[in-house]
């Protein structure tokens, strides 16, 4: 399944960056997903399902979630 994503969601990605990271946001939506690497700012794009294959978790969706149930 492909991702439901908006603008500056926070994507935490499988594999690290060079820089550690795992942390990334989007900043560009589209046929192609814009990330910017959290710890660097190096920024790629990825096709959505290329994004769907290395993403783990929407840190986003879990923050919503947990300020929900407070």
């Amino acid at each position: 399944m492909l991702p439901d994503l908006q603008l500056k969601d926070h994507l935490r990605l499988r594999k690290p960056h060079p820089c550690g990271s795992y942390e990334w946001t989007v900043i560009r939506l589209g046929a192609d997903i814009g990330l910017e690497c959290n710890g660097c700012q190096h920024r790629v794009m990825l096709t959505r399902r290329e994004l769907a294959k290395r993403m783990k978790a929407n840190l986003t969706r879990r923050e919503e979630q947990k300020e929900e149930t407070k």
